[in-house]
């Protein structure tokens, strides 16, 4: 994160994650023939939402005399998630992996379903436990600077999965960010989607319309790198949400006016259900998706052949190991990189069962596989 899918205010949060998307409605579109990138190789470098320099996660590491004081300390943690999803589950697994090895207590793990207020009481109810260390995500960076703030004055580790509360530092308020690299995420989209297109085409770009650092840079690196490894696909329109409830009627739209449109490039899993819902209900089977964030519908859907040639997956548990591993490193006083990114990975129809236990710790469900 990566990342891997608002309502309100929380929009403005994550949409992602993936997961991690909500509401408020601005579409917005544009026609015309959109260049779709430079014709320069985009850089594959990106910066955190106060600009903090990504850490490569391989770079963690705790020697076993760490993992000992961790252990001796017999810490304790809780979760306030932004919301309960697949993905926050399988994020949480991965932390829960490596509190046990580090013999850290889960305390309690809350969910704010994407509203701010509900996540500020979450974090009264489980300071009333008295944990040494929240793992978190913000809803609304603005609304949790304050939400989070007794928790800070309190002592308490924070530990951050790619949003941040509005203000709060590496090494200051939080111990770090964990999240996947983005770059990576707009350059494998680029990759799937090019080669379901034979490197040539007319796609659409539905990206998200909203000032959030993590989707932003994941939607423009997907267009750069489209624009520099394929020149004979053309993004012929560009639509933008903030609603993923909308993108069907996008989608409907956009298929509508480009009869000869093969492709599209949607923000995020959630997002692009609509799409692929637009695309059935006209019968457009010649239209290719791409997306971010693995799921089972839009999973299915690829496995089928049918309009999704590739979903790029988070490695959602292998992120929660690193959250797991830089809440260690707060607890032992060890100054953690600032911004901890992972790999995310390409999943294909010829690869869906790895990438699905690579981001899920789990095998494939039947309906995934088509059994």
């Amino acid at each position: 994160m990566i990342l891997s899918r608002r309502r309100g205010a929380a929009l403005g949060a994550l949409c992602a994650l993936a997961l991690m998307v909500g509401a408020c409605s601005n579409e917005t579109s544009g026609s015309g023939g959109a260049s779709s990138g430079p014709r320069t190789e985009p850089s594959l470098s990106f910066v955190g939402p106060g600009g903090e320099t990504p850490t490569a996660a391989d770079q963690l590491s705790l020697t076993p005399e760490e993992r000992q004081k961790v252990k001796d300390g017999e810490y304790s943690a809780a979760f306030v998630w932004h919301e309960g999803s697949a993905l926050t589950k399988a994020v949480e697994s991965g932390v829960r992996k490596e509190f046990d090895q580090l013999g850290i207590k889960v305390l309690a793990s809350t969910s704010a379903e994407f509203d701010a207020a509900r996540q500020a009481n979450n974090v009264q109810t489980v300071l009333a436990l008295k944990p040494d260390l929240i793992v978190t995500i913000a809803v609304d960076p603005t609304a949790a600077a304050a939400a989070f703030k007794p928790a800070v004055d309190a002592g308490v580790k924070l530990v951050v999965m790619t949003t941040p509360p509005k203000g709060y530092k590496s090494g200051e308020q939080i111990v770090g960010i964990v999240t996947a690299d983005l770059t990576a995420f707009g350059k494998a989209n680029a990759e799937m989607l090019g080669k379901a297109l034979g490197g040539k085409g007319k796609v659409g770009y539905v990206y998200h319309d909203a000032d959030f650092w993590f989707t932003n840079q994941r939607d423009k690196a997907f267009k750069d790198w489209l624009g520099y490894l394929y020149p004979d696909i053309e993004i012929v329109e560009e639509a933008g949400f903030s609603d993923p409830a909308r993108t069907e009627d996008i989608a409907t739209a956009m298929l509508t006016r480009h009869a000869d449109l093969k492709g599209v490039y949607v923000a995020w899993a959630t997002a692009a259900e609509g799409v692929l819902a637009a695309t059935r209900q006209q019968g457009r089977t010649d239209v290719k998706i791409v997306t971010n964030d693995l799921e089972a519908n839009l999973a299915a859907d690829m496995v089928k052949g049918g309009n999704v040639a590739g979903v790029v997956a988070n490695g959602s548990t292998r992120l929660g190991e690193n959250l797991g591993i830089v809440a260690a490193y707060g607890l032992l006083g060890k100054k953690a990189p600032e911004l901890v990114v992972g790999s995310p990975m390409a999943a294909t129809k010829d690869n869906i069962a790895d990438a699905w236990r690579d981001d899920y710790g789990q095998e494939p469900p039947a309906e995934v596989l088509g059994n």
